[in-house]
């Protein structure tokens, strides 16, 4: 009986950690395709007339 607890509460500490890297991967990965196309944004807005 505790074997099967121990290893239920492994298996949840075990996804706990990965849907927390992803979350940091997904995370960092769109906050660097906004910066890059804020920054294209910026370099494009002298060939914008309004």
């Amino acid at each position: 009986m505790n074997e099967k607890i121990f290893k239920t509460l492994s298996q949840i500490g075990v996804s706990g950690i990965v849907v927390g890297v992803l979350c940091i991967v997904s995370g960092i990965s769109l906050g660097v395709l906004s910066i890059i196309n804020g920054a294209r944004a910026l370099h494009e807005k002298k060939n914008i007339m309004i």
